[in-house]
């Protein structure tokens, strides 16, 4: 039975769709069967995966809307054992349209239930708000990442996520539980970033990945190329950083 895991922050720019797209490969690496759903209207996961947006015929949109199947909707990517159910700009209106729908938290997992047998994870990348698209995926789930940058701001709005949380677990999915809060944009030489680490790990204890992922001048480079990670550089920090991470998980869930 696969893992469904959410990757949520309503913050932007905490590394989001870097970790679902790099964690994806990494685990698709280390030959666990992965399916990634892009479910930000941005669309940053599926052009991350060089799959061109203006194409995407069904996708997560459909899925929602329940037009189509999730088979239908799922691709094949060019990183070993990782698919894709991809993002177009359309969801920007699932919001509006599923407002006054019965059971419209439940979407997704109506529609990705029976996924569970063809896959050891499935990722969903969330938008960055705390919307209805977010709250469909932590419906869905079974666990939530929460990337954490290492800067300034990095706790604010944390504490408003982890109430929705709550309140997932109390109305929607009493099963939803924290995978762990994973640091990013890491560098060592700031003072900064080393208080935030300190921080965060004082707070919320063993809630936190051992692994914490360094800025990476490489890892902001692969997107550009339609690349992940391991495919564009499998040397770089980046790439051993989310292999890490990815090992971190698999023995977590051994």
């Amino acid at each position: 039975m696969g893992k469904i895991i959410a990757i949520a922050n309503q913050k932007g720019g905490v590394g989001k769709t870097t970790t679902s797209v790099n964690l994806a490969a990494s685990l698709g690496v280390l030959e666990k069967k992965v399916l990634l759903i892009d479910a930000d209207p941005q669309a940053n996961a599926t052009s991350g995966l060089g799959i061109e947006v203006e194409n995407v015929e069904i996708g997560t949109y459909q899925l929602l809307e329940h037009t189509n199947s999730a088979k239908e909707a799922i691709i094949e990517t060019d990183t070993p054992n990782l698919d894709l159910i991809p993002s177009h700009i359309d969801l920007v209106a699932i919001e509006i349209e599923l407002v006054d729908k019965e059971d419209r938290e439940y979407m997704l997992r109506k529609a990705i239930g029976n996924l569970r047998e063809d896959y050891d994870y499935i990722f969903i990348d969330c938008a960055p708000s705390l919307g209805l698209l977010t709250l469909n995926a932590l419906t869905a789930a079974d666990s939530i990442i929460i990337p954490i940058q290492c800067e300034y701001f990095a706790l604010e709005g944390l504490g408003k996520l982890l109430n929705t949380i709550k309140s997932v677990q109390k109305i929607h999915n009493s099963e939803l539980d924290i995978e762990g809060l994973l640091l990013t944009m890491y560098d060592s030489r700031l003072r900064l970033s080393n208080q935030v680490v300190e921080e965060v790990q004082k707070h919320f204890g063993d809630m936190v990945f051992q692994t914490i992922i360094q800025r990476n001048v490489r890892l902001g480079e692969a997107p550009s190329f339609g690349e992940n990670i391991i495919n564009y550089d499998a040397s770089s920090k980046g790439a051993l950083n989310y292999l890490s991470l990815a090992k971190e998980i698999i023995n977590k869930n051994s």
